[in-house]
């Protein structure tokens, strides 16, 4: 063995990692932050299904209906103010985009087979930056901005 290689600094396992001690040093990649996030925005969709449906539902029944929807996006309802339900909907709204997104990525690296790290940092930031630039403007357009 060469002298460079037992006096470089060794670079540390994690064969069993721990919460409390590991996490804090554990660096993840972009592609892991994005796999995280899709997982995650599925458990919001799903979570929030019944939110979605009473929204799909009060939207098109009758124009009384759509009024009290709009009602509690302006006013409230069960005692929140309309801006909770706000974002509500803008949680939903994050959750579908980077979903559908995240899912395009897999999608197109498994039937391209392109499976290079530096791919998959590059398809991960693309995700993360168009899922919440997409969100900040429909959000802005949730919250009257525009």
């Amino acid at each position: 063995m060469s002298e460079s290689a037992t006096t470089a600094k060794k670079r540390p396992e994690f064969r069993n990692i721990n919460a409390f001690t590991d996490l804090t040093t554990y660096r993840m990649t972009p592609a892991a932050w994005v796999s995280i996030l899709h997982r995650a925005s599925g458990a919001i969709m799903f979570i929030l299904l019944p939110f979605i449906i009473w929204m799909f539902d009060a939207s098109i029944s009758s124009e009384i209906s759509f009024a009290k929807f709009k009602a509690a996006f302006n006013i409230g309802m069960l005692g929140l103010p309309g801006f909770i339900w706000k974002l509500v909907a803008l949680a939903l709204i994050w959750a579908y985009l980077h979903h559908f997104m995240a899912g395009l990525r897999h999608l197109y690296m498994d039937a391209t087979h392109r499976l290079s790290n530096e791919f998959g940092k590059n398809t991960a930031l693309v995700t993360l930056g168009l899922s919440i630039s997409l969100t900040l403007v429909l959000g802005a357009k949730l919250f009257g901005l525009y």
